[in-house]
């Protein structure tokens, strides 16, 4: 039995909306999201809802295994395809036959073994280890990933041809942090679930105010890091040592940022300085010590504008890239800007990270 995908919040009605839409539909899903935000539950609710549903729902881990060993299992091998295969296997592609393969963390799949992927999924054939024979596969491939796979593309450590294969029907998840509103539901199903898990255990409901604090934590390691919590309250009985216990989160939140004292000072950098004096602002963009004719060439007011917004808006990029450790993907949803838009601006601006 599937876990229910657990939520109120806008962004969960439009993935389980998004679910009845395509379950039957057979056409590739790539699920993103951070760690731990559910991605394994979408593909479970998908297979549920499917009409593979009575076949098998089999997973891969491609984070979990080395290269050679991954392409085992995927593919299965014959018997002495290599040393220690004594007997023929059958891989993952056979036993999801008219079912669900779900592939997690496929952007950590190695290079080459992503050109046999796509193959696979172009093709509807494969060939195990050690084998000559092509054997024909049907089906429904749902792959998850934390990373950015554009970025990645981008990097050359996944190939483009592959994402476009995958990304037929896109599933983003977002952080619990972006859907607090869930959290109270999520509180409750976990809850119940683990009492009847652990039925030895005193742990007790939350109360409101408990609550409130849970809501208003960033939660880093998202719905998972949540589970864990309830399950050691279960344990210790004790909310308030719970919450004493929650670790910091090492990357700076979007609200943090939005309120941060130098974020405001650039927002206001114009206002402030037409309260000093007006040469002093006009000698940010050009030199006044130049000659008349000159200077008023320089002081065209469109010109001063672009330069004065290219200030600031470069002032912005850099200060949230250090803020979120130079991940572009974060900076790029903080921004609220596509993540090729960032890469343009930090090339026009030169912006580079710092060497390591």
């Amino acid at each position: 039995m599937s876990t229910p995908l657990i939520g109120v919040s806008k962004s969960i009605l439009k993935i389980k909306e998004l679910i009845n839409h395509v379950a039957n539909t057979c056409l590739n899903v790539l699920i993103t999201g951070e760690t731990g935000v559910g991605k394994e539950v979408v593909a479970q609710n998908l297979y549920a809802e499917s009409a593979r549903s009575t076949k098998n729902f089999v997973k891969i881990n491609c984070a979990a295994l080395p290269e050679t060993l991954l392409e085992s299992e995927l593919f299965g091998y014959e018997k002495g395809a290599f040393t220690g295969a004594h007997r023929k296997r059958p891989g993952k592609f056979q036993t999801a036959d008219k079912g669900v393969l779900f592939l997690d963390e496929i952007g950590d799949m190695p290079m080459a073994l992503q050109s046999k992927m796509l193959h696979v999924l172009q093709s509807g054939e494969f060939s195990p280890l050690g084998s000559d024979q092509e054997f024909r596969t049907d089906v429904w491939v749902i792959a998850a990933t934390n990373h950015n796979l554009e970025e990645s593309i981008y990097k050359k450590t996944f190939r483009e041809d592959l994402f476009y294969r995958l990304n037929i029907i896109k599933i983003d998840v977002p952080p619990l942090r972006e859907r607090k509103e869930d959290i109270p539901s999520l509180l409750e199903y976990y809850y119940r679930l683990y009492k009847s898990e652990y039925p030895d255990n005193h742990g007790s409901k939350p109360d409101s105010d408990i609550i409130t604090t849970l809501c208003n934590y960033p939660w880093p390691g998202n719905v998972r890091q949540l589970q864990n919590c309830i399950k050691k309250q279960m344990v210790l009985n004790s909310w308030k040592k719970i919450i004493e216990e929650l670790p910091r989160e090492q990357v700076a939140t979007v609200a943090e940022i939005e309120t941060d004292g130098r974020l405001k000072d650039i927002s206001v950098l114009q206002r402030n300085d037409v309260a000093d004096d007006r040469t002093l602002i006009i000698s940010k963009f050009v030199d006044l010590s130049t000659s008349s004719d000159k200077l008023f060439e320089d002081i065209s007011l469109k010109k001063i504008k672009k330069l004065a917004s290219d200030r600031v808006e470069k002032e912005v990029i850099m200060f949230v890239l250090e803020k979120v450790g130079w991940n572009r993907s974060r900076a790029a949803k903080i921004l609220k800007i596509s993540y090729k838009t960032l890469l343009y601006k930090m090339n026009e601006f030169e912006i580079f990270p710092p060497v390591k």
